[in-house]
């Protein structure tokens, strides 16, 4: 039971890792865009 309790936490912490990888990512693309948009237009 503690086996099967522990699988699941590492599967759920794994889980939520990639997710946050991922959306940091996304949020410095947009940062990069924007500033470029700004660039652009200076």
């Amino acid at each position: 039971m503690i086996k099967k309790l522990f699988i699941l936490f590492a599967a759920g912490s794994a889980a939520l890792t990639v997710s946050a990888c991922n959306t940091v990512r996304g949020a410095g693309q947009d940062l990069e865009s924007a500033a470029d948009a700004v660039d652009k237009e200076i």
